[in-house]
């Protein structure tokens, strides 16, 4: 693998204001590539490229996008390539939890968890697919311990998460002839803000070094970003290594 690969490289990171997102532009940036920054908040958005710049000396592009919005997240896109001339490496990665079990979930908090972690995948991709082909790209989506194991009273966002993984495994058969690689990358616990909708955010459930961080899961993305044809990462798995002890 180049350790250079990603030099010069467009990428363009959805739920890029904190945790993994931020984490992951920052680390692209870190290793060579411009960013376009996808998220709601647009002041926190104008902060994260202001580290781009300053820390790493890569342009960023801030594009404040709802991925709840097919229009929006097809409109961010397309200026990101407009801007750059290309997109190189897609990271689909916001998503949001709400910890409540079945019986007492409110068909709000269920229709949103779908609609950030189901449909803006959806339309992370579809709107990514024809600039990744373009460029031989990778497409990295954030999926989850939760999407591969039984995750009890969680059930609808473990749920989202194995819908993300099975998309992602069933697209790279789709886009690989084309070659567009697609990565699926893991982890259980991170310290984030994740959680936060209804309850305590992980980075306050966790001390440092107790669970994953974000720079960690960053770290994972990028060495997905890096591969080149004919090479891919289908999946990384990033575990606690205590983690099947609870089983």
């Amino acid at each position: 693998m180049d350790e250079d690969a990603l030099e010069g490289n467009v990428a363009f990171v959805t739920g890029a204001t904190s945790g993994i997102g931020r984490a992951a532009a920052l680390e692209l940036a870190a290793e060579g590539a411009h960013v376009a920054l996808a998220s709601r908040r647009e002041e926190r958005l104008e902060a994260v490229a202001d580290e781009v710049r300053s820390e790493h000396d890569r342009e960023a592009l801030v594009v404040p996008t709802d991925v709840t919005d097919p229009e929006q997240v097809r409109s961010a896109v397309e200026e990101t390539a407009e801007t750059f001339g290309r997109i190189d490496v897609v990271v689909a990665n916001a998503g949001l939890g709400v910890n409540e079990p079945v019986e007492d979930l409110s068909v709000e908090d269920f229709e949103l968890m779908i609609d950030v972690n189901v449909n803006g995948m959806f339309y992370t991709a579809q709107a990514s697919l024809p600039h990744l082909r373009e460029s031989s790209g990778n497409l990295v989506f954030l999926g989850s311990f939760a999407g591969q194991y039984p995750r009890p009273n969680d059930a609808v966002y473990a749920a989202t998460k194995w819908w993300t993984r099975g998309f992602a495994l069933s697209l790279e058969g789709t886009v690989g002839d084309d070659d567009v690689a697609v990565t699926v990358v893991n982890p259980t616990e991170v310290r984030t803000e994740f959680g936060s909708e209804t309850d305590t955010e992980m980075k306050d459930r966790f001390e440092p070094g107790e669970v994953t961080e974000p720079a960690e899961v960053a770290e994972a993305i990028a060495f997905a970003a890096k591969q080149r044809p004919p090479n891919t990462v289908s999946e990384i798995d990033l575990y606690r290594r205590d983690k099947f002890s609870h089983f």
